[in-house]
């Protein structure tokens, strides 16, 4: 197999997927959602995704372990302060950049 017959296959089975995961619960949620658990359920799973896939690789960022752990608090205080996603972004990022200059 050719490597541009396997890219090809590799983008269009991640696009069958992508697919697949939006349009399956339309099928399934015809009508509006009057149950509270259900909708504060769906409300927060993009949150909770979003979490999951980035707040590991906050810790492979950098090679030291507590430099990594100083940019996540700053993220994390930041954003309980309420901050927009791009503060925290600018901000954790800029913690991480001056702990890297300073150690």
């Amino acid at each position: 197999m050719s490597k541009h017959l396997y890219m090809l296959i590799c983008v269009l089975l991640m696009a069958l997927t992508t697919y697949l995961v939006r349009v399956i619960p339309m099928l399934f949620f015809r009508k509006k959602i009057k149950s509270v658990f259900i909708s504060s359920v769906l409300y927060y799973i993009p949150y909770a995704v979003l979490s999951a896939m980035t707040f590991p690789a906050i810790f492979y960022i950098t090679e030291n372990f507590y430099i990594a752990l100083i940019g996540s608090v700053v993220a994390i205080v930041s954003a309980l302060l309420k901050r927009s996603l791009l503060t925290v972004a600018i901000l954790s990022s800029f913690a991480i950049f001056i702990c890297l200059l300073i150690f």
